[in-house]
């Protein structure tokens, strides 16, 4: 079972690349944990992404996961984020990060591959996205994250059907 990760900053596709490659390969996505468990406590809190909430969502997401590889026979699945991205995205947003039980969650996942997504793509705002303006900072702090962590991956520009195209000719290299 080969797993690929859509990885990047917020609004790059990421969802509806899942979705499309997962509809071309006849399989299951793994949804992104993180948007109905920050939406459902913004909604009734008005608050976002607190410290406390990334261990829930880490293992959230990694729940997802399991429950996607039960539910196919095929030869790959596509995640719409995983738990390094969570961990990343921790750095990111609180000054002196470290977090080590989050830090065993995202090194010990495997996966085969990462596409990540370039910020080309329109801004599309929503309760949960705030970071506009620091797109392009974001999108090198997650590939600085890609690199240092010595993980295979590919670059993703243009509009989505090249992405997707530039995605499948990827992943017919990694079935090879």
């Amino acid at each position: 079972m080969k797993k690929i990760v859509l990885y990047g900053a917020e609004s790059t596709g990421k969802t509806w690349l899942a979705k499309a490659l997962a509809d071309y390969y006849n399989t299951v996505w793994v949804p992104e944990f993180a948007r109905v468990f920050l939406q459902e406590k913004y909604d009734n809190s008005g608050e976002i992404c607190s410290y406390d909430d990334l261990i829930p969502i880490a293992k959230g997401q990694i729940d997802l996961e399991k429950q996607a590889l039960q539910k196919t026979n095929k030869e790959i699945i596509f995640c719409d984020t995983n738990p390094l991205q969570t961990y990343y995205y921790g750095k990111a947003y609180f000054q002196n990060f470290e977090h080590s039980e989050l830090w065993e969650l995202a090194i010990n996942r495997k996966y085969d591959f990462y596409l990540l997504t370039y910020i080309d793509t329109p801004w599309e705002e929503d309760d949960l996205r705030d970071k506009p303006n620091e797109r392009l900072e974001m999108h090198q702090h997650f590939k600085n994250s890609l690199e240092e962590n010595n993980l295979p991956y590919l670059l993703l520009k243009g509009n989505k059907e090249e992405r997707l195209k530039k995605a499948i000719n990827q992943i017919a290299l990694l079935k090879n």
